[in-house]
């Protein structure tokens, strides 16, 4: 039996707001910036040393895409992001515009909080809730000052583990129906290739480079051989974005899977220095800059909603009369384990059988973003309301602004009215999202 200690402690009130945002990614990036536009008082508490997430702290190299090649589908936010990013960027990549300049991107997202007045820290952990009565009371901070409580109206979990709501004793699922995950990836940042003379290799045949890879698995290069590399994405000139490698069965909710998994990883990138500069044309001379402060992650809880998006409605390009946005990126399901037959499924799924033709998209329900049994949380980002494989297409950085908008407005209109989640007035929720530009075909005012 595990020992256990009883620990009480009295901590200051620092913060009394209409709106609290647990976790500075993209999801709850939206929802801070949408709710103190409204002109509520926000605060949002970020665990690591900037905003972003996975895009930044993860080094995550692209947003994936924003819109389904007819319709920009992450309008309102997640446009905003795209054009002022873009504007900065210069020479030639500025045809990359889905590629993330990760210092550019902290300091805009620095920038936009703080010309909405969000208040914000950062080195400031979620650590539990006060609940009383299916409600949160208040959300209890680990920060390099302390314990703090925030007292608030309104609560939004954006911290893609879904702590706030689980803290707040939500339900949730996690994995398939054997309890297995998407694997994990821990990204990292490549210097001096020489993208040109890489790209005419890919050119030189269709299979050049998994030709590549498979001889590297017959000469030993790797201790895991997986055919499954999504590969380097270019972020600068002469700077790649590596995003290969996975954390096969890693728990993002246990920190000592997380620990394991990063040492792995970390010592995994040699075996990717090595395969890249003997195997592939145009990196002889590269190197690595750095890895993420944070293992991306995939997959970890799903908070179990009013309704749970799933592959059915993906494939059924479902509309919703609660509809907050639409979204198309493919089911995008890495193998749990890595072999030639589960990676010839996984091209089967992601290229064809989960995949849509332009200008297809599925709704995504505003009840996927209200947890059972809680009446004034809600989620946002990968962490909402589905099922395990929609989860593979959902959790991607411009659904993840659709939703964190939508949860910042409801939030919004919850704290004017003095109801909770269930009493926001749909009409008024989407009348209001498409005012700050939210693409809502299916709404008529």
């Amino acid at each position: 039996m595990t020992a256990s200690i009883q620990y009480s402690k009295t901590i200051p009130v620092r913060e009394d707001v209409d709106v609290f945002v647990a976790g500075g990614g993209p999801a709850g990036i939206a929802a801070a910036l949408v709710a103190a536009r409204q002109g509520k008082k926000v605060f949002l508490a970020e665990g690591q040393a900037c905003l972003g997430g996975m895009g930044t702290s993860g080094e995550v190299p692209a947003f994936m895409m924003f819109g389904d090649g007819v319709n920009f589908l992450a309008a309102g936010i997640g446009q905003e992001v795209y054009d002022r990013l873009n504007e900065t960027r210069e020479g030639v990549m500025k045809e990359f515009k889905m590629s993330i300049a990760m210092e550019d991107l902290k300091r805009l997202y620095d920038q936009m909080l703080i010309e909405a007045g969000v208040e914000f820290s950062f080195h400031t952990t979620l650590v539990d809730v006060v609940t009383k009565g299916g409600k949160v009371e208040a959300a209890i901070c680990n920060a390099k000052s302390g314990f703090f409580a925030v007292k608030a109206k309104m609560f939004i979990d954006g911290t893609g583990d879904g702590d706030l709501a689980v803290f707040a004793g939500a339900s949730f699922e996690k994995g398939d129906e054997n309890g297995e995950m998407i694997p994990g990836t821990l990204c990292s940042i490549w210097a001096d290739i020489d993208f040109d003379r890489y790209y005419e290799f890919r050119r030189s045949a269709p299979d050049a480079f998994s030709q590549a890879l498979h001889k590297a698995f017959d000469d030993g290069v790797f201790t895991v051989n997986d055919p499954h590399h999504p590969g380097v994405w270019r972020v600068g000139k002469h700077i790649g974005g590596g995003n290969f490698g996975h954390a096969f069965g890693v728990d993002p909710d246990d920190e000592r899977s997380l620990t394991q998994h990063l040492i792995n990883g970390r010592k995994g990138l040699m075996e990717f220095r090595r395969f890249y500069r003997e195997y592939i044309p145009g990196f002889e001379q590269a190197d690595l800059v750095s890895s993420g402060a944070l293992l991306g992650i995939r997959e970890g809880r799903r908070i179990t909603g009013d309704y749970q998006l799933t592959a059915d409605d993906f494939l059924a390009r479902s509309v919703f009369d609660d509809e907050i946005g639409r979204y198309c990126y493919p089911i995008d399901m890495h193998p749990r384990r890595p072999s030639a037959e589960t990676y010839a499924k996984f091209l089967d799924e992601f290229r064809k059988k989960f995949r849509y033709g332009k200008g297809e998209s599925y709704g995504i329900p505003y009840r996927i973003l209200l947890p059972k049994g809680l009446d004034n949380v809600l989620v946002a980002g990968r962490c909402a309301s589905c099922d395990h494989k929609m989860e593979g297409s959902i959790r991607v950085m411009p659904g993840c602004y659709i939703m964190g908008q939508a949860a910042g407005m409801a939030a919004a209109i919850a704290a004017t009215l003095g109801t909770d989640t269930r009493g926001v007035p749909i009409p008024t929720l989407l009348e209001k999202l498409q005012g700050i530009g939210a693409f809502l075909p299916n709404f008529k005012k």
